[in-house]
């Protein structure tokens, strides 16, 4: 499938303008473009969230250090690599955390669940190991925890590209911080380390559906992109167009959901939308993040 095909399908075939049109540039394959470039831009642009796991089937036994070693390639705010990552295979502490994160079914089925966590324990150890050994002063503040939680989504992503460059899936798991102070617990994270989100990694079932189903189309392009200065004068036009596209889609996937405009007001209607995560904040200042 072409680049432009896939730019297309990502922004839905209902769309009214065509991926160029969106982006207001065109797609050049050729020139200096590589045929590894081509595969590299094809598996982000083909990227969907899977649930759905071959029952049973192992990941070969060096995924894991290439996945680690994909994560460690991804860039880190002043190389502090302020962030650290579980590996879970054990079936009964999947289970655990599958119930700590919403009881969603495919964390269990997922033959490797990795816990993404913002890591300043690690600086912090740092300090104490120099001579003579520096307060870590900065480590009391917010700056610091944002600085960790971009570097394990850094690192995550970079995980999830390599898991599907070889040929596996994924879904990210937001749902670990409904019960940030159990999973800290289940997986004995020291002070300063707070788990941010879990990723389920499989080799997808490609018997079910929802795995060969088409991309999910996302927002257009002119609402996620501002030239120079922010531009939303055409806000609403963009949200009735995606309305569309996205009903669009889930009909004929026979998915019964509102349309996006609904269901992103009623995601943030009311604090019970957060499912416990609105104590984040306290849950930080209990593990010594003092967010100053």
């Amino acid at each position: 499938m072409s680049l432009p095909t896939l730019i297309a399908a990502r922004y839905g075939a209902n769309s009214a303008k065509t991926a160029n049109e969106t982006n207001g540039t065109s797609v050049d394959t050729n020139g200096t473009s590589t045929s590894a470039t081509v595969d590299a831009l094809t598996t982000i642009l083909s990227h969907k969230s899977v649930r759905h796991f071959v029952p049973g089937q192992a990941l070969p036994d060096n995924t894991l250090d290439i996945l680690v070693a994909a994560a460690q390639s991804a860039p880190t705010s002043s190389n502090l690599q302020a962030w650290s990552v579980v590996a879970i295979e054990d079936p009964d502490r999947k289970a655990k955390i599958s119930e700590l994160s919403g009881n969603q079914a495919f964390v269990r089925q997922a033959p490797l669940v990795l816990v993404f966590t913002a890591d300043l324990h690690r600086a912090q150890a740092a300090s104490a190991s120099v001579t003579p050994p520096t307060p870590g002063e900065a480590l009391q503040y917010t700056e610091l925890f944002l600085v960790a939680a971009l570097d394990a989504a850094f690192a995550a992503q970079n995980v999830f590209v390599a898991a599907e460059t070889l040929g596996l899936g994924g879904c990210y798991v937001g749902a670990a911080r409904n019960h940030p102070r159990e999973v800290a617990s289940l997986l004995g994270l020291p002070s300063r380390v707070v788990g941010l989100f879990a990723l389920a990694v499989g080799v997808p079932d490609r018997t079910v559906a929802a795995v060969t189903a088409p991309v999910k189309p996302r927002l257009p392009a002119a609402e996620v992109l501002h030239r120079e200065t922010w531009d939303d004068s055409k806000q609403q036009e963009h949200f009735k167009e995606y309305d569309a596209t996205l009903g669009a889609f889930n009909a004929a996937q026979i998915l019964d959901q509102p349309v996006w405009t609904r269901r992103a007001a009623g995601r943030v209607a009311t604090v019970e939308s957060l499912h416990g995560r609105h104590e984040l904040k306290r849950i930080l200042l209990e593990r010594d993040f003092q967010l100053l």
